[in-house]
């Protein structure tokens, strides 16, 4: 008989084979008081309530997604034994996911680079020797020196899903190169651009709905990815509230799988359904009109004078304020003084003889239109009119009938005072089915727009801001890096991501062109607030506007992007010119932690720390981790020392800038200002005197909040409270922040605001109709005359729909069907999928389609199809579901792989059965006019990869089951060895077992 090895994974669960294999508790029985068969067919068991499983505890925070959790990491003997969240993170609340306890196998991943590489053979080979830091650092020393010391524009500097951008941002600004950004142009820039610019605020990061009150909740386009862990804390209170959960998805899955009721909508029609929404409540007169005369821009009046340089612009005072029209006095008075009864709807004159109209009248003139009505729209979003007609009418009850009261007082920015917070317990919230469509600006300015028309922000029940927003709106500061600005040896002053306010805030040269590689800032996407990293290699191959010396990139996988095409990309990376035989984008530094697809196109590779193995900073900088209830902001501390030769990037960074002599990285006399590196530069940065990287515990005391001087032991501070700091608002504080006084007193306070003013929501934005009125040949700034119809179109200060741009001139019947993808709860981005745990839930995608759809194309589950679309072809295993619109196929996103990368053997179902939908998307619209703008929303730049159109056709059966296109499998990098048969975690924890013998 075979022997009996020790049962992997026993001890971890509490229990054990009892004879043999562990200590029972009570007397021992003699060794031989039964035999060896009766102990094997019947063992016996003990529990174990609370084994040991760490010798040592340290806090930190997660790095398995975005949601940044606060996690508990056991540590035995110097290695990583369990992780489990932390009960008191204000983020998770001990809440912790498949993703997060994952976190042992992406540490030990067998991808892990082990030292800085310098490319030996042609990009995309493998090729590489190991060389040593201070080889790297000199090599990339001398190479940007020589570009800042001539043009350091010729520097682009992009990073990926990183949570360091203030520091990122602000060390390129120092250098003095315009061409930096991260990855917010590819996943949520609508988000943020359309949110910031109506109400201060956004969904996700920089608001949530009022998890505890709210009775209604519309998701708009929500999958598993973002903030998964508050999100489903949230969901679940509102299930045991018998809350009702809507969501507006062409996939049922996950939270809307959940959801009380599904809306299978047609991707990229949102704008459609809201819009209906809208009408539906102007028609039933269902709106707050007091929340809009007293928080919004709604009776500010708009100059009527078409053909004028200020027609639709805001009628002003002789001091710059707005105007309202007074119904009872019958006369123009400040827009934005308390007391005033301004008139909503209908035509005035204007002291100078000029029409005009308060915005809510232009608003409800356009959504009142016949083409809005739910009948006029059902078709074209597949959601049928009495459908919308009911869902209007819920949200109408419940926002006026059941009105939800907390009785709090608080007092308004007027000096007001309120016995109680009354709100309308209707929320939304919104994600990237809404953000990643060429029109989806527009779109998520209407989800907002539709609450603010309900009296649903920062209300009981309602949407809220977390702080340390809102922010005002239109917001600010504007993009830095305009020519004059940039130049040899200077560093910019401002970040080069902002808000523009109007066309002189663009980053375009006198005749019209961009001044960013990726035009960004420019007439193509004059409001791209997050940059365009998706056109930054297409851009930098062909040299337009011009060309770069060095690409620099951290965490980017582009090779294998979600919103890139996969084979142009790998072509453009490694291409040369024919005439001088060098590269066209000449050298590539890559920095990663582990050998992911663009590994191999690099020149110099940095190998980056693990984020269990480094200092890292969640600043309210940034992407801050505050709440509803709160600021908050929290930090990584290394809990592991690196078994490798790596450095974490936040460390080169700092030391790169030291050893270029960048401004504020050196002191006087040249030497390096943050010696300690980032923890350094986390405790001692002042970004502006008394606001710092991080926000708790300062002051030389450590008794400040928010703004207050450098303090030594701030760090020390952070780990002895789990890492995280949470100010929590006093009750009066908690709704109405955008008028609240005492909120604005505290936000002034803690340097959020520059003063106590209050925010006011923007339903009519000036700024667009400021472009609009550039592209009429009004200002001193004005757009080429092929890019001025453009502008005219898209530029509307007030929402509207219009279809997706890549669907302009396709043949809709070659490609009948949308493509769009989603992630998975249990991955997160490309790092995730190589994980061991992970991957045993998903190491596989198939294309899903409705079981109708199919049917008519002869398909069934389990059989392979090509999918096809304008650019290109795969081949896909399918799989058949009821819960998706009957005009979609979609997939999991993040799962295909390129063989052999990430260190996955080179038979490796991501590899093989695995795919990504990228490979059929172009970053490029097909030329008009003699020009091909980028796939992307015309206002923000947000990469559109949600847009496309696909054919599916079954293959031959005769075809191999494998998916295509395939590629040569990818070498790994010295150093790497070659990934066990079977990675083990765990196994040395265990105490040594005998084996039992026959």
């Amino acid at each position: 008989m075979a022997k009996i090895d020790d049962v992997g994974g026993q001890r971890a669960r509490g229990f054990a084979f009892t004879q043999g294999f562990q200590r029972r508790s009570g007397p021992a029985a003699p060794e031989d008081a039964r035999g060896w068969l009766d102990r094997y067919q019947s063992p016996r068991e003990e529990l174990n309530p609370s084994p040991t499983v760490s010798d040592t505890v340290k806090y930190t925070t997660c790095y398995m997604c975005a949601c940044r959790c606060g996690i508990k990491v056991h540590i035995k003997d110097g290695q990583l034994r369990f992780i489990e969240g932390n009960k008191d993170h204000p983020v998770n609340h001990g809440v912790i996911c498949a993703k997060g306890s994952a976190g042992i196998m992406t540490q030990n991943s067998p991808a892990k680079l082990r030292k800085p590489l310098l490319r030996t053979g042609e990009r995309g080979t493998g090729e590489f020797r190991e060389i040593e830091w201070d080889e790297a650092l000199t090599i990339l020393t001398e190479r940007l020196g020589k570009i800042r010391d001539s043009d350091p524009s010729k520097l682009a500097f992009f990073t990926g899903r990183d949570q360091s951008q203030s520091l990122t941002g602000f060390w390129a600004a120092q250098f003095g190169t315009p061409n930096f950004a991260a990855h917010g142009g590819f996943c949520s820039v609508n988000m943020a651009a359309a949110g910031m610019y109506t109400l201060g605020g956004s969904f996700w990061e920089f608001g949530e709905p009022d998890w505890d009150h709210t009775r209604y909740l519309l998701l708009f386009g929500v999958a598993e990815d973002h903030d998964s862990n508050p999100i489903k804390i949230g969901l679940s209170k509102m299930k045991a509230r018998g809350a009702k959960i809507v969501s507006v998805n062409p996939i049922k899955t996950g939270y809307s799988a959940i959801a009380d009721e599904w809306v299978g909508i047609r991707p990229g029609s949102d704008g459609l359904f809201v819009f209906a929404l809208i009408h539906e409540l102007l028609r039933a007169d269902r709106i707050d009109a007091e929340y809009l005369v007293r928080y919004t821009n709604a009776p500010w009046l708009v100059i009527q004078d078409p053909g004028a340089p200020d027609d639709g612009l805001f009628a002003r005072d002789a001091d710059g304020a707005p105007l309202a029209w007074d119904a009872v006095e019958q006369r123009a008075v400040p827009a934005t003084a308390a007391g005033i009864r301004p008139a909503l709807v209908g035509a005035v004159t204007l002291p100078d003889g000029r029409r005009a109209v308060p915005s809510f009248h232009l608003l409800a003139e356009r959504y009142l239109d016949p083409q809005h009505a739910p009948e006029a729209v059902a078709e074209r979003c597949g959601v049928p009119a009495d459908t919308i007609r009911r869902i209007a009418a819920e949200m109408a009850h419940l926002a006026f009938q059941e009105t939800l009261t907390i009785e709090q007082p608080w007092t308004d920015w007027a000096g007001r005072r309120h016995e109680r917070m009354v709100g309308r317990p209707i929320a939304m919230h919104a994600m990237r089915g809404i953000s990643a469509h060429s029109n989806g600006f527009h779109t998520c300015r209407a989800i907002h727009i539709l609450q603010v028309l309900l009296g649903t922000i920062d209300v009981p029940g309602g949407w809220r801001y977390k702080s340390p927003y809102p922010r005002p709106a239109p917001p600010g500061p504007k993009p830095a890096g305009k020519r004059g600005e940039t130049g040899p040896g200077k560093a910019i002053h401002g970040m080069p991501l902002g808000y523009p306010m109007g066309p002189e805030d663009l980053l375009v040269g006198e005749d019209g062109q961009p001044l960013r590689i990726d035009k960004a800032f420019s007439w193509d996407a004059p409001l791209s607030v997050h940059g365009l990293m998706h056109m930054v290699v297409a851009n930098a191959w062909e040299g337009d506007p011009y060309r770069v010396d060095t690409l620099f990139m951290y965490m980017a996988n582009m090779a294998w992007n979600s919103s890139m095409n996969t084979s142009e990309t790998m072509r453009m990376l490694s291409d040369k010119d024919p005439d001088s035989g060098e590269y066209r984008i000449p050298f590539i530094v890559y920095c990663d932690a582990y050998a992911s697809e663009m590994v191999a196109y690099a020149d110099l590779v940095l190998a980056d720390t693990t984020y269990l193995e480094r200092w890292d900073c969640i600043s309210l900088l940034d992407r801050p981790i505050g709440s509803a209830h709160g600021p908050g902001d929290s930090i990584r501390q290394p809990v592991l020392t690196p078994d490798r030769d790596v450095r974490p990037f936040q460390d080169v960074l700092i030391e790169l800038g030291a050893r270029l002599g960048l401004p504020a990285f050196v002191r006087e006399d040249g030497s390096p200002r943050y010696p300690g590196g980032y923890p350094d530069y986390m405790t001692n940065h002042q970004r502006k005197p008394g606001i710092g990287p991080l926000a708790g515990w300062r002051g030389a005391d450590g008794k400040a909040a928010g703004k207050g001087a450098p303090n030594a032991d701030q760090l020390d501070r952070y780990v002895r409270n789990g890492c995280f700091w949470h100010f929590e608002l006093p009750p009066e504080q908690h709704y109405f922040k955008h008028a609240n006084q005492a909120y604005l007193e505290t936000a002034t306070r803690m340097g959020f605001l520059d003063k106590p003013e209050p925010v006011i929501l923007q339903l009519y934005v000036e700024p667009l109709q400021k472009f609009r009125l550039a592209a009429r040949g009004h200002g001193a700034v004005v757009p080429p005359a092929d890019k001025r119809q453009r502008v005219e179109t898209y530029f509307d200060p007030l929402p509207f729909w219009y279809p997706p741009l890549e669907e302009e001139g396709l043949d809709k019947g070659a490609f009948p069907l949308h493509a769009v993808t989603q992630r998975p709860m249990p991955m997160y981005h490309s790092w995730g999928s190589q994980n061991a745990w992970l991957r045993q839930i998903l190491a596989r995608n198939s294309l899903y389609i409705a079981r109708s759809t199919a049917e008519t194309l002869g398909l069934a589950d389990g059989d392979w199809a090509w999918v096809t679309s304008p650019t290109g072809r795969i081949r896909v295993p399918v799989q058949l579901m009821d819960g998706v619109e009957a005009g979609t196929v979609w997939t999991w996103n993040a799962i295909g792989k390129r063989s052999g990368a990430w260190n996955l053997s080179t038979d490796a179902p991501e590899g093989t059965k695995g795919f990504l939908l990228n490979h059929l998307i172009s970053e490029l619209l097909p030329e008009r006019n003699g020009y091909r703008h980028a796939n992307a929303d015309p206002v923000t730049g947000q990469a559109a990869w949600y847009d496309l159109r696909v054919r599916v056709e079954k293959a031959s059966p005769k075809e191999r089951a494998e998916t295509m296109p395939r590629f040569p499998a990818q070498a790994m990098p010295p150093g790497v060895e070659p990934p066990p048969a079977i990675l083990r975690t765990g196994a040395v924890f265990r105490p040594t077992s005998r084996r039992v013998q026959p």
